[in-house]
């Protein structure tokens, strides 16, 4: 089981990014959370199999259809378990 933190940069705010992440991250059964932060970034944290959580970051270089991704920070951290979903926060 694997645990990152991961921060988007680029035209990722009012392009859908949080929703299509939201249905990207149920499709691989990976759980945890996105947001949007102040200076125009994305933040989310994802857990879960390996691969699946590999896919998500994967996908974040991508992102939603009208997204310009610049760069994605990708920080690993020690799996904990504490999510039972993924969720978008406000």
């Amino acid at each position: 089981m694997k645990r990152v933190h991961v921060f988007i940069s680029g035209k990722v705010q009012g392009v859908w990014f949080r929703s299509y992440t939201e249905a990207e991250a149920k499709k691989l059964g990976v759980k945890g959370w996105v947001r949007n932060l102040p200076d125009g970034r994305v933040e989310a944290v994802f857990e879960g199999e390996d691969e699946a959580v590999d896919k998500m970051v994967a996908w974040c270089y991508k992102g939603s259809p009208y997204s310009k991704v610049t760069d994605v920070e990708v920080i690993e951290e020690p799996y904990k378990g504490e999510f039972t979903d993924f969720r978008i926060r406000y």
